[in-house]
């Protein structure tokens, strides 16, 4: 039996897939719920009342509590899998010392907003975590596919390969193969802006074009990440081993959130081809997605980068501004190559 705990902070359809990893593999677990009565649903039900209704758990390895400090404080290793906009909030009840001394998992694809930093930044800032102590789990993955255990691959990141392994470790099983780099930095990016490109992937398939678009769509929208991940690692210094963007972690994850019917960055996006305001989508999917947010964030990074990202900022125009959503596309196509 394992004898490391684990803590999951936040309890979205993500949270949800991680938690049951990870009591399939035998941990137990403190779980973060922020409402009560969820709390109540779970244990009497065995399965969470929003998110993944098909997943089932074992309660007895599961201790809940709507006190983040108290699951913080019952934990090794901390799983922090809320969106991005809700971090600081959730965060926000936690001593200065609260993470000292364990593991941080960050399961967040976004940037915290206002601040427009990376979490792995804020932590530091914040609670003191040092960077060896901070680690990244991402896809490509989908929640709704990890929970009916069809096998996935994650990739998991620190700058210590071997307590990355150690980590990875935690989470392989029959239906889950893990994967280690050291990119901590350009995984997160990459998981942020696969979202926006997303987001114009739906944007096209509401706006009716075809896939031969959409494919070389994509493609570009590999190569524009690709220019803004070695422009960051050059203007900030971050080092790592040979970075193959082809990967799964990079290219795969793009690919699925693009194309795949799961992706809600996608789905949001079609609303918005389709003739949805902004509000309208998120009232009609209420879950969040990340593309939104993120356009506005990276942009805001760019500035200090100056890579081009002539198709995120197109999307961040649509979003954010009010174009034309047909009339942008036409742009894009001009660029496209």
């Amino acid at each position: 039996m394992n004898t490391k705990r684990i803590g999951i902070i936040g309890s979205g359809s993500w949270a949800t897939a991680i938690a049951k990893m990870v009591t399939d593999n035998g941990f137990t677990i403190n779980w973060w719920v922020r409402q009560d009565s969820n709390i109540e649903y779970f244990q009497k039900r065995h399965h969470n009342p929003h998110y993944l209704r098909n997943a089932y758990f074992d309660v007895s390895k599961i201790e809940f509590s709507d006190d983040v400090s108290k699951v913080v404080e019952g934990a090794d290793i901390v799983v922090i899998a809320v969106p991005s906009i809700h971090l600081e909030s959730s965060l926000s009840p936690l001593n200065a010392n609260a993470f000292k001394g364990k593991k941080v998992i960050s399961a967040v694809k976004g940037v915290v907003p206002k601040l427009n930093i990376l979490l792995n930044e804020y932590m530091a800032q914040k609670f003191q975590v040092p960077i060896e102590d901070y680690f990244t789990l991402l896809g490509p993955s989908h929640a709704e596919e990890v929970a009916s255990e069809q096998l996935s691959y994650l990739t998991f990141s620190g700058v210590d390969t071997i307590a990355t392994t150690q980590i990875a470790a935690c989470f392989n099983n029959e239906y889950i193969n893990t994967i280690v780099n050291n990119d901590v930095f350009g995984v997160q990016y990459a998981s942020i802006v696969k979202n926006i490109y997303a987001l114009g992937a739906g944007i096209a398939h509401g706006l009716e074009y075809g896939d031969n678009f959409l494919s070389v769509y994509i493609a570009n929208c590999a190569s524009e990440m690709k220019l803004l991940l070695k422009a960051i690692m050059e203007k900030t210094g971050h080092k790592c081993d040979q970075v193959n963007y082809s990967a799964s972690v990079y290219l795969g994850d793009l690919l699925v959130t693009c194309y795949s019917l799961h992706s809600r960055n996608r789905t949001f996006g079609n609303m918005i081809g389709k003739g949805y305001s902004v509000r309208a989508a998120e009232l009609e999917m209420n879950m969040v997605a990340e593309g939104y947010n993120a356009c506005k964030c990276i942009l805001a990074i760019n500035k200090n980068i100056n890579a081009p990202l002539p198709i995120i900022t197109a999307i961040y125009k649509i979003l954010w501004e009010g174009a034309d959503p047909g009339e942008t596309f036409k742009e894009i196509e001009k660029i496209l190559i």
